[in-house]
């Protein structure tokens, strides 16, 4: 049991940080169907991007906090999510169709609100545009789910009627890549250029090309996320086979500087096999050259299994991993003057997958 654990008969009604760490710990809950039909949680379906790719999740929010689980049924789960009714709610706060109490191992741990779900994530149009990779990252589910690529009608039509809504934010878009990282980065830009008529900000996450910084702040992004995924370059050399660490971390510090500063960020994962002085030097050396890295605790997916023959001491961290390293990210942007939470797009205003620095910690 992690011992960030609360301490028994206390029922905080407002996630924390240390509770937030516990549920991404997890990373996984049962919960009753009609919770999810009834909050439209899974509205845009299971997500079709990442190493999360094929797998149903929903957003819990509490005490201003955001978090993403994927559901599944199964008695034994360590998280176990039910519905508040009114005779339980307190002092009136809980016990609406959406309000729901998570236990863990047995204990409640929190109370809050099943979150809907507009395109992927809460008031943003989060959509993939290739949903297929000829990169073979042993992490990542989607070179084995061979999806298809939408195209930009399609998008057109998913932003139109999300903006009809009324709740739409921020759009993003990302991508695996179907043929080539420049094939990719032009359907990207056509994209923006059309999309820039709602007038929001807009955000880009692809494999970096020479010149898809400039493209895509030409084209109307606001942002942009070239993933690193590790920065043990021995771990990466078994993982991202098909990346090269050297021109992605180029490619960043380029976005700087046609970007600006609080606008590019990189995905690193945390759980691949890599020790805590390196997670640590990685954040330094990005956030050095004014990248805000997005730590992302490992998802291992039933897909890869491979990934324990290429890392076998990979494992999903812990809660006090996730907590202490997120402080520790949190100390070094304070240090260079970055905030986290100045972000319009893509995770870091959602921050249901991730301790996010300046809005959890």
């Amino acid at each position: 049991m992690h011992n960030l654990m609360c301490k028994p008969n206390q029922h905080p009604d407002n996630m924390d940080s240390r509770i937030k760490a516990i549920l991404i710990a997890e990373g996984s809950a049962d919960i009753e169907p009609e919770l999810l039909s009834t909050s439209k949680a899974l509205a845009s379906g299971p997500s079709t991007a990442g190493p999360g790719a094929g797998i149903g999740s929903f957003f819990f929010r509490s005490g201003g906090h955001l978090v993403r689980l994927e559901h599944w049924r199964h008695p034994d789960a360590a998280l176990i999510v039910r519905r508040i009714d009114e005779e339980a709610a307190v002092g009136g706060m809980y016990g609406g169709s959406d309000d729901v109490v998570i236990f863990y191992k047995g204990r409640e741990l929190v109370r809050g609100r099943i979150e809907p779900a507009l395109l992927h994530c809460p008031e943003q149009a989060y959509i993939t545009l290739s949903e297929s990779c000829i990169f073979d990252c042993t992490f990542c589910p989607v070179p084995k789910l061979r999806g298809r690529t939408k195209t930009a009608d399609e998008v057109l039509i998913m932003v139109d009627d999300a903006y009809r809504t009324g709740n739409l934010r921020a759009i993003s878009i990302t991508s695996g890549i179907e043929r080539s990282p420049g094939e990719e980065v032009t359907r990207a830009a056509d994209l923006v250029k059309a999309l820039t008529k709602y007038n929001l900000p807009i955000g880009v996450s692809v494999y970096p090309t020479e010149d898809s910084s400039i493209r895509l702040k030409e084209a109307g992004a606001v942002e942009v996320k070239y993933n690193v995924e590790t920065m043990d370059r021995e771990i990466f050399g078994r993982v991202c086979a098909d990346m090269d660490l050297d021109f992605v971390l180029a490619s960043l510090k380029d976005a700087v500087s046609i970007f600006g500063r609080n606008r590019v960020f990189a995905n690193f994962i945390i759980g691949l096999g890599e020790s805590d002085r390196t997670v640590r030097e990685g954040v330094e050396t990005l956030v050095g050259i004014g990248v805000i890295p997005i730590l992302r605790a490992l998802n291992p997916h039933p897909l890869r299994p491979d990934l324990m023959d290429v890392c076998p001491d990979a494992a999903r961290p812990d809660a006090d991993r996730l907590l202490r390293l997120a402080r520790f990210e949190r100390n070094v942007l304070d240090a260079h003057g970055l905030r986290a939470n100045v972000s319009e797009t893509m995770c870091l205003p959602c921050g249901g997958c991730d301790l996010v620095p300046h809005w959890d910690v």
